[in-house]
């Protein structure tokens, strides 16, 4: 397990880096500081990998566990939240177009896969304490959350921390959109369609990995078996 997430957090600060870079060489070539907030939306992103972390460490699903499952899920949508910044992607004269493409596109990356990672080791921790048919049901939630929290983030803007700071605002537009659903067209649409694509990433990249994972079992199983036939012709 530690091989596996040292591979990952190179992999995950390589690609953070690269975007930060970019960002860095535009702000000296420009003095323009447009794409700056990207590297505090990145920072965000990092927040739910840091807790899912923490939550593998627990051993038990009791009150620790559960406040840093809701920490999780309170910070979670901030990760995906960076693919709805390529509202502001837009030409902006010297700087190429194509270079600022490169800016977005990489941060909005970076943003899905914390997310998603983050995603799959809560998943994790949750099949070891939880029935199957329970553990997909929150994941299941998580994403109808997760789409919520960003509706809410880049539409209404509110950030993580008003549930503490300015949680009878949120309370209330949050029950009329409950209330009254109709009333909110665009707020259910955008949660349950991104919602619905997030569920598309996150199974297409668990179904990816358990790929590359049986292949490497049919390796190691293809190898032991050489081993073997070498053992016994000795």
């Amino acid at each position: 397990m530690k091989n596996k997430h040292s591979a990952i957090n190179k992999m995950l600060i390589l690609s953070i880096s690269f975007t930060t870079i970019l960002i860095a060489v535009r702000i000296i070539i420009s003095s323009d500081l447009t794409y700056i907030f990207l590297g505090w939306n990145m920072f965000l992103a990092i927040l739910p990998l840091c807790f899912s972390r923490m939550l593998l460490h627990q051993k038990q699903l009791k009150s620790k566990a559960v406040i840093i499952l809701f920490l999780w899920l309170l910070f979670y949508p901030n990760a995906p939240y960076i693919v709805t910044d390529l509202f502001h992607y837009t030409e902006r004269p010297p700087i190429p177009y194509w270079f600022d493409l490169l800016i977005v596109t990489s941060a909005v990356w970076n943003g899905l896969i914390l997310g998603l990672i983050s995603l799959m080791e809560v998943e994790s921790f949750l099949a070891k304490h939880l029935s199957a048919v329970k553990v997909k049901l929150l994941i299941s939630v998580s994403f109808i959350l997760c789409g919520y929290g960003i509706y809410i983030g880049r539409f209404l803007r509110y950030n993580s921390w008003d549930i503490v700071t300015n949680p009878i605002q949120l309370s209330l537009d949050t029950i009329s959109r409950i209330v009254h659903p109709f009333h909110h067209p665009r707020t259910w649409a955008f949660t349950i369609l991104f919602a619905a694509m997030m569920a598309l990433f996150y199974y297409t990249i668990k179904s990816l990995s358990f790929l590359f994972q049986r292949k490497e079992l049919y390796l190691v199983q293809d190898n032991n078996v050489h081993l073997y036939r070498e053992v016994r012709e000795l």
